[in-house]
This record gives structure tokens, sequence and C-alpha cells, in this order.
């Protein structure tokens, strides 16, 4: 067999190709191999941790789905759980429960299955996860049985108040974009999927050009990646490049009546992608206004107003767009008033009417900063930044690299971006799901303030 190679973390076209040796720094905790069918192995060797968290990512989501195949790529990630030509479900949830913990999430650009285990046992996860990517064989009981389970999921989804008000918020913002749709998908999409479905699905996007097999704790990287190519080898095929439109948000004012108490806002602003050059400046943006304790809506909403008991906002970045969504929940009496002060908040802010300080600045950089080295104890979270990263940029970020970006934010960077992106942001699109009464007399007072606020942020 074929020895395998190091290929450099990042090549300077972001590109990658197999059989190349590039030397890494002996102190270097990071390794990255291309095996000879596409795919590609990353890894990080942390000290003192027993524990090894392993990620198969492919590099396909709701975003690849035809408006047909809605749901499909969600629906693969529960069949591969139910059986291969050598396990059947309860073998594999035995496996499992005897190495560790394992599992598997879609989103609207990826799918990633995963487990985590004690560096003993990491040739077992690795094997069980190429078992269930390359054997599984979709028995026709369990299309059935997970169907069902992902209608559950789905009317679980719409009891939960904020998670519905979310998904709805980003249907109406990029209506008639793949990005727009429920990663779940709908009832009725999942009713009429088939096994073949689902078998052509994932032939048809599960290739070695679109995996990355990343791994990080206790490991040796090229015993990692001898394991891998044990597991993985047999996996091939390539997968054409499919040129997808960005989404287009549409603004405007939804109401919606659900069984609540209260009456939930989620409010969506335009943002960049997950790549985007501006994306540090973004974050830094989106702790201001909504992501702590001394942001300026709960400040201002909750400290000065008293009008709800939470309000926060975040940053969902994806390939092709992303967006800062702000969201909140009161009274149905005070939805107006709520409306209306979160949106003068957030124009104040991107128009520079009030702009960020120095003091702000600062608070929110720390913030970033404090997150992210605490989150980076953690070996599934090493793990997953690996992965993405490896998918969206073609090498690994080192932590002193983010920091670093995040530090180089300065109020001309915010200032800049708030300028260039003015007319983006009045096309920002409001939703409102509670137990609404006069509908049309609430749709005027939310219009007039949508208006208002457009007005406000576009550039003149």
């Amino acid at each position: 067999m074929t020895a395998l190679r190091l290929a450099p973390l990042c090549q300077t076209d972001g590109s990658f190709s197999a059989g190349d040796r590039y030397p890494l720094a002996s102190a270097s905790p990071y390794g990255k191999t291309v095996l000879e069918n596409g795919v590609r192995v990353v890894t990080e060797s942390l000290e003192g941790l027993r524990s090894v968290s392993v990620g198969v990512l492919v590099d396909c989501g709701s975003k690849d789905e035809s408006e047909a195949e809605a749901g499909l790529a969600h629906l693969c990630e529960h069949l591969l759980f139910q059986g291969t030509g050598g396990r059947d479900a309860l073998e594999i949830a035995r496996q499992v429960d005897g190495f560790g913990s394992a599992g598997g999430f879609t989103t609207r650009d990826y799918t990633c299955y995963y487990a985590t285990t004690l560096d003993d046992y990491q040739y077992y996860a690795l094997d069980l996860l190429g078992d269930i990517l390359l054997n599984s064989t979709f028995p026709t009981h369990s299309l059935v049985r997970e169907r069902q389970a992902i209608l559950s999921e789905i009317e679980r989804g719409r009891d939960v108040p904020e998670q519905y008000v979310q998904n709805l918020a980003k249907m109406e913002s990029w209506r008639g974009n793949s990005l727009g749709r429920p990663v779940a998908g709908d009832a009725e999409a999942i009713a009429r999927h088939t096994r073949e479905d689902a078998i052509y699905f994932l032939q048809r996007n599960y290739t070695p050009d679109r995996i990355v097999i990343a791994a990080a704790g206790h490991l040796d990287h090229e015993d990692f990646v001898a394991q891998t190519r044990d597991a993985f080898w047999r996996l091939l095929g390539h997968c054409d490049t499919v040129r997808r439109e960005c989404p287009v948000f549409h603004p405007g004012v939804t109401i919606e009546s659900i069984n609540s108490t209260q009456s939930y806002l989620c409010l969506t602003i335009p943002a960049p992608g997950y790549a985007d050059r501006d994306r540090y400046v973004v974050h830094v943006l989106n702790r201001i206004l909504g992501g702590g304790f001394s942001s300026r809506l709960l400040h201002t909403l909750r400290e000065e107003a008293g009008l709800v008991y939470e309000v926060h906002s975040e940053y969902h970045a994806y390939r092709d767009g992303g967006m800062i969504t702000i969201e909140g929940s009161t009274q149905l009496e005070h939805v107006p008033d709520v409306a209306s002060l979160l949106l003068s908040t957030v124009s104040d802010l991107l128009s520079e009417r009030t702009p960020v300080d120095a003091e702000e600045l600062w608070r929110a950089k720390t913030h970033l900063r404090v997150e992210h080295l605490i989150a980076s104890e953690d070996a599934h979270t090493r793990m997953c930044r690996l992965a993405t990263q490896e998918l969206y940029f073609g090498c690994f970020l080192e932590a002193g690299e983010v920091l670093s970006k995040i530090d180089e934010v300065d109020l001309t960077a915010i200032s800049r971006f708030c300028h260039e992106h003015q007319n983006e942001f009045s096309n920002a699109p409001l939703v409102v799901a509670g137990p609404i009464q006069k509908e049309q007399e609430l749709r005027v007072r939310l219009m007039d303030s949508m208006e208002e606020f457009a007005g406000q942020t576009k550039a003149t």
C-alpha cells in the first residue's frame, strides 16, 4: 500500500493535493493529510487528555437539496444509524455505549457525524463511523420509523416558540432559496421520500472530495491517519460543484398566531457569509448589539424600559450568506413598543447616530476572547473547529491568529462596515408570533416602525 503523506496546513491558494509532503514545525500539534481517494484528515494533538473527539464532516446540507428533496439531508443523517451490512441498529447503539458517545447533526451547509471516546478506543469509533457511511443498508422498516421521528422533531420545534420564530424568520428572509428552508424539511416532504431517494442523495453527495475527517485529543497524527485509511479507503467518487444563488433578503412584516402566552419577535439583519473578510467585525458588532449582559438591546429594552425579560442577537453564517437574528419576547400589548424600541436601537448603531465607543469595543473584544479560550478547553469544540475551518478555508486557524483578528477590529473598521452595508440593513424583515389579536391594527403599527427603520438605516 502507498504510504500516506502530510499535506500543508494551508497552501497559498487554499487548495489541497494528495501525495505532496510538507514539513510541519516540530512543536506543532496540528496535522493534515489528504488520502489518495481525496478525503482530508486533520488532527490536533492535545496534551493532558485521555479523550479523543472524532468527526466526519460532509459538505452536504439542506443547501444541496432541490425543492423536491427538502429534508433529505437530515433524513439520511437519521438513517445512517439504523443498520449496516454487519451491524443492526441495536448493535450500533451498544457499541456506542461501549466506547463513549456518538451522534450526528445536519445544518444548512453540512452534515456531521461524531464520536467521543478514550484514546484506547479511537479505532473502534473510526471503524463504526466508516461502517455507517460506507455500508448502511437503509432498512425499509427504519425509514418508516425515522420519518415518524423527524415529524415528531418538527412538531416539537413548534412547541418551542423561540425556535419556531427563528425558523419562520429565516424562511421569510430567504424565501425561494434553499438556505431559507427548514433543515428538517416539512411533513409533506418527509412523507414522500423513499428509500431509493435517500440512497441516491447519499451516493451523489457523500463523495471523498466533500469529506473532512477531524480529530482532537490524545492522539498521534500518523496513527490516526492509518486508522482512518483502514476505515474509509473504499470511499470513491467525485461530486461536481453546483453553483448556487446567494440568498436575497425579502423585507416586510410577518405575523403568525401560535399557542403561547407571550409574543415572540425576530428581526433578521443581512450579514456576510462565514469566510467573509469582515466576519470579525460582525462578531464584535453582534456582541455590542445583543450578545451579552451589557449589550445595548438588553440594557435598553430590559434595564431601562422593563418591556422584556430577555432579548439577544446571534450571528448565523453560512458559505453563501449570513444574518444577525435579534430575538425577544413580551406581552402581546407591548409588541408595538418593543418592536419600535428594538428597531431604533439597531438603527442607531448601524447608522452610527449612536456610534460604538472605545469602552464598548473593548468589552466586546474581551468577551469574544474569553469565550473563544474557554470553549477551547473542550476536545469536541476543538474538533468541530478543525473540521469547519478546513471546510470553509482549506486550513486551520490557530487560536493566536483568531484572537489577533479580533484585536484588529477597531472603530474605523466598524464605521467602514456600517457605511458599506447601509442599504442592505434596510432590507431587514420582522417576524412576530404569539397569541395575536387585532392583527390588522398590529400589522399597520409594525409596518410604520419598519418603514421608519428602513429610512434611518438606508444610505442617503
